[in-house]
């Protein structure tokens, strides 16, 4: 379908139809997806403009989609002025959009509060719809998970549509009253080909000492991410033999408290920090673990079982329904469990060959990014011709 040419009493001059993302800093894989979904939708003839922090442009490459890319310093937590600047700046890339498409809470939330106050802003139509996919639950405790829900429930409530990640996230939207709630699944986008071939990768990881195996972990130093379990495991003798090396590839603010650990409990672990060769690291890794508290629709699970990488993961949120039988599931909080399937699949050839293969029929099953981009198409439609 030519979406250019269905919107043409709305949008720019030219007749297009415009949609603004919005997204806040914090989750690559949030980021990745905005990415993807930007440029598929400006290779449909839809013009985009990406609200983001200013550093997220270069990270990502917005810009180099075709989309335009308008800085928002849209902030993890809330601030009295911080708010009212983001909002400030979303008014004015919200003029003449059909579309305001945002992507989790902070950005849910902040787009709403730019649509609804509008006023007399020039331009900018209060009832524009507003799209929100949730990509992550809410985990926080005590008195921030009390703010946090109050938060879900006025985006669950505003947003003219919901797209949950996973079913989880779906069931939690109509929970909290969303009007409109549907399953969104989030494809990863297909990765470069690896540089190294895979003895090539190993040595440069084992920096030319003794060959043993390598357990790939990938994700942002969050607590989500549970890698705190990982170094749980790891310790433990159901490990693995063969002196077993896990390398967490990864920054974020857990990186000095993890780093201390290692050292003082002498663990075979090593942080990577953030890397740019996730092809190469896959290449030369015999398991991947996701050790994560909750996952929507894990990317890293995706990359791996693409690659041929058999993967070990915690039986949490999406995880299971993307996954079925082609992972090693285990439950969360489990040390023992994690380390004996970790270990068990080391020693065991076959069964890490039988994973793999499963996985490849798995992925086959798997929305792509075109398909990902034609569902999102078919709901704005819905949208800009319902309003």
């Amino acid at each position: 379908m030519d979406h250019s040419a269905t919107r043409a009493t709305k949008g720019t001059e030219t007749g297009q139809l415009h949609v603004v993302l919005v997204l806040s800093a914090g989750s690559g894989g949030i980021g990745a997806h905005v990415r993807s979904l930007a440029q598929g939708l400006v290779a449909h003839g839809v013009v985009v403009t990406v609200c983001a922090p200013a550093g997220t442009d270069a990270l990502f490459g917005f810009g180099r989609t075709g989309a335009r890319f308008h800085p928002v310093d849209i902030t993890p937590t809330s601030g009295a002025r911080s708010d009212a600047t983001a909002i400030g700046e979303l008014r004015r890339a919200f003029t003449g959009a059909d579309i305001v498409h945002a992507h989790g809470l902070r950005a849910g939330l902040l787009s709403d509060l730019a649509l609804r106050t509008a006023g007399r802003f020039p331009g900018l139509r209060p009832e524009t719809p507003l799209v929100v996919t949730s990509h992550h639950a809410m985990l926080a405790t005590g008195l921030d998970r009390r703010l946090q829900r109050l938060m879900e429930r006025r985006v669950a409530r505003s947003a003219d549509l919901v797209l949950g990640a996973s079913s989880d996230l779906v069931a939690r939207a109509r929970e909290l009253g969303a009007t409109d709630a549907r399953l969104g699944p989030v494809a990863a986008p297909p990765m470069p080909p690896a540089e190294l071939g895979r003895e090539a990768a190993r040595a440069a990881l084992l920096g030319g000492g003794p060959d043993r195996p390598l357990v790939l972990a990938i994700g942002r130093l969050v607590a989500q991410k549970s890698f705190g379990l990982l170094l749980d495991a790891a310790r433990l003798p159901e490990f693995g033999e063969g002196d077993p090396l896990v390398l967490i590839a990864g920054d974020g603010p857990e990186r000095e408290q993890l780093g201390e650990r290692i050292a003082a409990e002498k663990l075979p672990v090593e942080l990577l920090g953030h890397r740019t060769d996730v092809p190469d690291l896959l290449a030369a890794a015999d398991l991947v673990v996701v050790s994560s508290r909750w996952e929507a629709r894990s990317l890293v699970v995706q990359e791996a079982v693409r690659a041929g990488v058999p993967v070990v993961a915690t039986s949490v949120g999406g995880i299971p329904e993307l996954v079925g039988e082609a992972v090693a599931l285990v439950p969360y909080g489990d040390p023992a469990a994690l380390a004996g399937a970790v270990g068990g699949l080391l020693a065991d050839p076959a069964r890490r060959a039988a994973l793999v293969e499963a996985a490849h029929q798995q992925a086959a099953t798997w929305p792509e990014e075109s398909d990902t981009v034609a569902q999102v198409l078919s709901t704005y439609d819905e949208l800009v011709q319902r309003s």
